[in-house]
Formats: structure tokens, sequence, C-alpha cells
């Protein structure tokens, strides 16, 4: 595939772009901003052609009790986690869909299929990835165009910085969700555990009583994943997804940079 990576840091995407060679592009992107995000796509089909594949990766965490929580915290996770989603897949489908092809990724969380203690908002922003894309979905059905979603468990990212673990679960490394995502894309599911056996320990909670659901996540520790934090560990992650203020400016098309 030829690659277009968007980012709002985009001296690092440069700079991966670099890394990956192979005629890969970096273009500013906020995903925040729906202009942004369709001039994103614009560039990368004037670039590389017709749009295959959308990846809608971006998205931030931040940990603490709910009420606790500044809303500047909670407008930022909405706006980048739900919104960037959304606008993601506004521009991406109807050019798939003129086509009659391509697929749209969106990365969830097995937070999506469970509330988290200390993760409250963003267990509810990817609450909302899984169900905006599963009616995007059946509003796709004959289309020729594939949804799906990633639902990773945690993955050894500044994101996920200072978290502790659960029983049972270990820590993914990002290369097991990108493997994961290219599996996807030759294979489309719309819903992708990984590891793949979460699909099963998700399904058998679901089907517990509450009390028992409960009592199943105490003995996994899957309860106190997020709640007691290393600060130190997380400080220069908080503050860098501090200053990831959406939408507060527009994006200028870039130039061309070369691959």
């Amino acid at each position: 595939m030829r690659v277009a990576i968007g980012d709002l840091d985009f001296p690092a995407a440069q700079q991966t772009a670099e890394e990956i060679g192979s005629a890969t592009i970096a273009v500013e992107l906020d995903v925040c901003n729906r202009s942004s995000v369709r001039r994103f796509l614009d560039v990368t089909e004037e670039r590389l052609g017709p749009l295959d594949a959308l990846v809608n990766n971006a998205g931030i965490m931040h940990l603490g009790r709910l009420v606790d929580e500044d809303d500047a915290s909670t407008r930022r996770q909405v706006d980048i986690n739900v919104h960037g989603v959304l606008h993601g897949m506004k521009e991406a489908l109807p050019r798939m869909a003129a086509r009659g092809r391509g697929h749209v990724v969106n990365m969830a969380s097995t937070a999506g299929r469970g509330g988290f203690a200390g993760a409250a908002t963003y267990s509810g922003t990817k609450h909302f990835v899984m169900g905006a894309s599963e009616a995007a979905r059946f509003e796709l059905r004959g289309s020729g165009v594939e949804l799906s979603c990633i639902l990773p468990v945690v993955v050894q990212t500044e994101l996920a910085a200072g978290v502790s673990k659960a029983r049972f679960v270990d820590h993914l490394e990002p290369e097991d969700v990108a493997d994961a995502v290219v599996r996807t894309l030759r294979a489309p599911r719309f819903e992708v555990f990984v590891p793949s056996h979460m699909k099963g320990l998700m399904t058998f909670a679901t089907l517990l009583p509450r009390r028992a659901r409960d009592g199943l996540a105490r003995a996994m520790k899957a309860d106190a994943v997020f709640t007691n934090p290393d600060g130190a560990a997380r400080r220069d992650y908080e503050q860098r997804a501090a200053r990831s203020e959406p939408g507060l400016r527009e994006v200028s098309r870039p130039p061309d940079i070369g691959g």
C-alpha cells in the first residue's frame, strides 16, 4: 500500500514517513477539524491515488476519578476520540461508497465493551465508537465498503504510561495492534479483539449477572487497571495531551512533502 500519515505533530509524522520510506507521505492533520480531515484526504488522493483504507487511530486518555476530571480534559477526549472518528467516517465513506469499495478501521478498545474505573470518559468515548460504527455498518450494507473496529487491551504506548496490569492479561506492543489492523484489512471483520482470546472472555462476562461480572472484574483486577497510575510516569504524556487543544485552529493545506 501507499501510505499517508496524518498528525497534529507534523514533524513527528514526517520523521515516521521517512523511516517507513516506500513513498510514504506526511500531512498535517487536526482530526477535530472536519475541513482539516477533508484536506488530508484530498492531498492523499491527489498524491497517492484513490482512498482504499482509512485507519482512525487518533485518541487521548486522561486518567482520574470522573468527579475530579476538569471540563477541559473531558472536552479534549470527546473532541478527539469521538468527533475525530466521526469526521474521518463522514469524509472517507462517501468517497469509498462512490467507487463501491474501501475499508474504514476505527480504533476502539476493550474499554468500548466495559467501563473502567479511573477512565470513565475514555470508556464512554470508546463505547460511542463501537455504537456509531455498528450503526454505520448497517447503513453501508450492499455498498461494497467495509467497516471494522479494533478492540485492544492496554498497549504499551505513551497513552498507557504508568498503568497497572490486569491478571492473566499482558500489555500489548504497538506492533500487535498494527498486525491486527493489517489482518483485518485483508480479511474484514467488524469486531476484532486484540489479543483474540479477549473475545471469549468479554462474551462470557456479558452473560453473567451483574454481581458475578463485578466479581470477575475484581478477581482479574480489571477494575483497578487505571485507578492508581504512576503519576511520574504519566506526567509527560498528560502534559502533552493537555496541549492537544482540538478545533482551535484551521490547519492550512500542506505543501508537497517528499516521501
